[in-house]
């Protein structure tokens, strides 16, 4: 187990950065958890509030086991982390889990030099591998993506059900004032 992510390492442009050189990948794979520390978790939370309304980020972690397939990084594991958010239907403080699967192939692209028989078996794969940029995998980049998308747009409180407003025919018409204005500007014209 390597514990990894501390702030002096990080660079400006991504706030959680744990490159892993291919190059240090053995033939029989690498295990790696990392865990976001609170300054690092402070940073994404920056990012993240705007694009997944989330208010707080009191846990960030991701295990991983990189091994390779042939000139490809197959990468696996799971994403989990606590968010605080705003129950969309009682608009009351929440927290909720979050547990993504990340199961992705990455592959040098053919300017890092790949063989052209490699390039055409890359190719013919239903998903494309991911771009293998500068012989690195960065898992805190990745780890923060996948949080991303594992955030529930719309957090419902345990329990908290939307029920619309029923207007009866004792009710308001909703459309009463363009009926008002239709008979003061000359019935209906269809």
């Amino acid at each position: 187990m390597e514990k990894a992510g501390s702030p002096s390492t990080v660079p400006s442009s991504v706030p959680w950065s744990v490159p892993v050189a291919v190059d240090d990948i053995p033939a029989h794979g690498f295990h790696i958890e990392i865990e976001a520390p609170a300054a690092i978790r402070t940073q994404i939370l920056q990012i993240v509030a705007g694009l997944a309304s989330v208010r707080d980020l009191p846990r960030l972690s991701a295990v991983f086991d990189l091994t390779w397939r042939g000139a490809r990084i197959h990468v696996v594991g799971h994403v989990t982390a606590r968010v605080g958010q705003v129950c969309v239907v009682t608009l009351e403080p929440i927290e909720s889990d979050v547990n993504e699967a990340v199961d992705l192939l990455f592959a040098p692209t053919s300017a890092e030099g790949v063989p052209a028989e490699r390039e055409i078996e890359i190719k013919l794969d239903k998903e494309p591998p991911e771009p293998l940029a500068g012989g690195t995998v960065d898992l805190g980049a990745l780890a923060t993506e996948f949080l991303v998308l594992g955030i529930d747009p719309y957090p419902r409180k345990a329990g908290a059900e939307f029920s619309p407003l029923k207007v009866g025919d004792d009710g308001p018409r909703h459309f009463a004032a363009l009926e008002a204005l239709k008979k003061r500007f000359g019935g209906s014209q269809s």
